[in-house]
């Protein structure tokens, strides 16, 4: 009866060489587009200070979640040969070993298989800073506004791992656990799953502060807020996760958590600075 409760998880939904992890990438970011298109237009900010904006998002989140998994996870896969390399930068395996131009042009397509959602905070944040020196934007303004867009993309990303049966859980015996036939036949934590209704969660609760309290957009908080609940929902939740990788077996705090800290801390900082910001404008 215990068993009849778990559930089996093995969905075989990849469409020829797009897979749904991809997909839920790009229909995260086509929200969050939407999202910060209407914030723009609420706060009378013109189309010429929106229209660049999702281009530099795009190209900083996929670099910097692309690099930022193979550097902090896989080093010695990417970091080691001219083909690692090449690999980690396009959405390719090099070989005739596989489908979809393989055959004919010695690689085949495999989309970024592979991506740290700290590497594409840490691209967005470098990607923001580019945006706001040619557009002259108030720096602030513009990252309590993609923070308030943000969840709703992190929550589809986890979806997306949550699709294709990775970053999966320990082993467990809660009646909700997933058997992810993928992998082996034992029940686990559908860490994934934690990780996207939390993140979701956090998309109300900064939309409903906003439609509350917009005059904090500008001051940092949003921004604040966005980090620090993501990265410690992020930094508890990996409690639940397997290792990613063998070499983080023997450490007290795994490389998520690890990579968590620092950006609880800016969050903690932000929110702080946030309230510093919003008295002295009061006082002007």
């Amino acid at each position: 009866m215990e068993h009849f409760l778990h559930i089996t998880w093995n969905p075989d939904l990849n469409i020829g060489p797009i897979r749904w992890y991809s997909l839920c990438w790009l229909i995260g970011l086509a929200l969050a587009y939407f999202i910060v298109r209407k914030l723009y237009k609420d706060q009378k900010l013109g189309d010429d200070k929106f229209e660049p904006l999702f281009f530099y998002c795009f190209i900083g989140i996929l670099l910097g979640a692309r690099l930022g998994h193979c550097i902090f996870y896989q080093p010695q896969d990417y970091l080691t040969s001219w083909q690692g390399i090449v690999e980690m930068i396009l959405p390719i395996q090099l070989g005739n070993n596989g489908t979809w131009l393989g055959e004919t042009f010695g690689f085949y397509f495999t989309g970024y298989a592979g991506l740290a959602s700290h590497g594409g905070t840490l691209g967005l944040m470098i990607a923001l800073w580019l945006y706001v020196r040619k557009t002259k934007m108030s720096i602030w303004r513009v990252l309590d506004n993609i923070a308030i867009a943000t969840p709703i993309t992190a929550c589809l990303i986890r979806m997306g791992n949550l699709m294709n049966s990775e970053i999966i859980g320990k082993v467990t015996d809660v009646p909700w656990a997933f058997i992810f036939e993928r992998v082996d036949s034992v029940p686990r934590h559908p860490g994934q799953l934690y990780e996207a209704i939390a993140y979701l969660l956090l998309f109300f609760i900064s939309w409903h502060l906003y439609k509350k309290h917009s005059e904090k957009v500008g001051t940092g908080f949003f921004f604040g807020l966005c980090l620090t609940y993501i990265f410690t929902a992020r930094f508890f939740i990996e409690y639940t996760k397997d290792i990613q990788e063998a070499f983080e077996a023997d450490m007290l705090l795994n490389m998520g958590q690890l990579l968590s800290i620092p950006f609880i801390i800016i969050g903690v900082s932000c929110m702080i600075g946030g309230k510093w910001m919003e008295k002295l404008g009061r006082r002007q």
